[in-house]
């Protein structure tokens, strides 16, 4: 029997099983995807292309990671021409448009290229770096079509969301995806509340609008996450509700105006809410307090735990600087604060924020003295405060870490000045050996000063 007669055997064969299995649903009756061909016409005419001519100078800081900024920018060098930037959205009829810090700060001339491939030069109304969101302007000689703006509050994990933009200068780059995760904290800044979404982000993507099912912006892309440079599935954009409160203050004065608390926070992790007595490892620690800022005002002290802010709780440090910078300037806040074990009610006035606020401290930051704990200290004498470039010259300097020690482990570095030990002030080498000497538990807290900043670390021996 040939190859032909052994096929056609089998096929008649198989015919009963075939015609046995139960039939394959209606095309009506499958469940079907959501269509987003209303959304992305309803919303592209309202997204544009930005670029610019001329050079760029490289800036220290150039707002969350974009390999699509580092391609073209290099951050390293004199300057260089650049070519299209990123993407935008328009706000008003009459030409303002959001779009990134970093596709703008360091622009020399803005173009703003609109759906309709008409091209107007922009003026830079303002940029906030701390949030990445700027303003610009451009005049059109027609009405244009605003975005909607949305609830990103409102947003759940799981909801569909659409990315229009330019990426890799492709102009009206429609990509679907959903929210991966909400309040995403990258190290950006102090204001980190990313919105996290699998739909591709890709360099030239900045700026522009990340849209809900209804075709309302919820969001302002701004960066992804990648090992190659192109999208993996892991893009951020910044809420519409933050960067709506900035864009109206960058229209109304070309600059942000924040609240201010006065307080290095961190927060409290396991191992520093039991050194703390605090149960739960909730809330913003208070690591330092400004002197003569609003939290020292009010009676606010290092080692307080912030559990409310406003009437809103305080379940992770990062939610603190948001609510405080949204605090409307000599207006009184009501904290809730653990101090002792207790439960304290603190009001505060809050203030601007000063020019150059202070650093929000990380957890990490930071003879028998020290040795069972795996550093070596020093006191500070005068001759070495100015030979380390020290404020001081009084306390206890870390001069050596043991690369596999309880030190190491919990961030400790060369240089850093130890403050207090388990909350007892230290001024001298010897409190300090006293103080470890007399330890009967596993475990220790330590104030450390690095720079300005002050941060509570746990060193745990094993």
């Amino acid at each position: 029997m040939d190859a032909r007669s052994i096929l056609r055997t089998f096929f008649f064969s198989a015919l009963p099983l075939v015609a046995g299995l139960p039939a394959l649903p209606a095309r009506a009756s499958v469940a079907a995807l959501p269509t987003f061909t209303g959304v992305a016409r309803s919303v592209s005419p309202s997204v544009v292309n930005i670029s610019i001519t001329g050079e760029v100078k490289p800036a220290a800081s150039q707002g969350p990671a974009d390999p699509f900024f580092d391609r073209y920018f290099g951050g390293q060098g004199g300057p260089r021409k650049a070519r299209s930037l990123g993407s935008g959205f328009v706000l008003t009829p009459d030409g303002y448009i959001a779009t990134n810090a970093h596709v703008v700060a360091q622009a020399g001339k803005v173009i703003v290229r609109l759906a309709n491939k008409k091209e107007y030069p922009a003026k830079v109304i303002g940029v906030d770096e701390k949030t990445d969101v700027a303003l610009i302007k451009i005049e059109p000689k027609e009405p244009l079509q605003p975005a909607t703006l949305g609830d990103s509050n409102g947003l759940e994990v799981g909801e569909w969301v659409m990315a229009i933009g330019s990426p890799f200068g492709l102009e009206q780059t429609v990509t679907v995806g959903v929210v991966s995760a909400k309040a995403r904290v990258l190290g950006a800044g102090p204001y980190d509340d990313f919105i996290q979404t699998d739909a591709a982000i890709n360099p030239g993507n900045s700026g522009g609008p990340l849209v809900d099912g209804e075709g309302r912006v919820v969001g302002i892309n701004t960066a992804i996450s990648s090992r190659s440079g192109g999208n993996e599935g892991v893009g951020f954009a910044i809420p519409v509700a933050l960067a709506r409160t900035i864009l109206d203050q960058l229209r109304e004065s070309g600059k942000v105006e924040r609240g201010w608390l006065g307080v290095g926070i961190q927060d409290v992790t396991p191992d520093l809410a039991i050194s703390l007595d605090l149960g739960d490892a909730t809330g913003a620690l208070v690591a330092n307090v400004s002197p003569g800022g609003p939290a020292a005002r009010a009676g606010l002290e290092r080692g307080d735990v912030i559990v409310e802010f406003a009437g809103k709780t305080i379940t992770e440090s990062h939610q603190l600087p948001a609510l405080v910078a949204e605090s409307r300037i000599g207006s009184t806040a009501h904290l809730t604060v653990l101090r002792g074990g207790e439960r304290r009610t603190i009001d505060v006035t809050i203030a601007s924020l000063p020019e150059e606020p202070e650093r929000r401290v990380s957890a990490r930051d930071g003879g028998d003295d020290g040795a069972a704990w795996g550093f070596a200290v020093a006191d500070i004498t005068p001759q070495l405060a100015r030979g380390r470039g020290l404020a001081r010259d009084r306390g206890v300097v870390v001069t050596d870490v043991a690369p596999d020690g309880p030190a190491a482990e919990a961030g400790i570095q060369p240089g850093d000045i130890v403050r207090e030990v388990d909350r007892s002030p230290v001024e001298t080498s010897a409190d300090l050996r006293k103080a470890l000497q007399s330890r009967k538990k596993d475990n220790v807290l330590l104030l450390v000063q690095r720079g300005e900043a002050t941060s509570f670390q746990v060193l745990k021996r094993s």
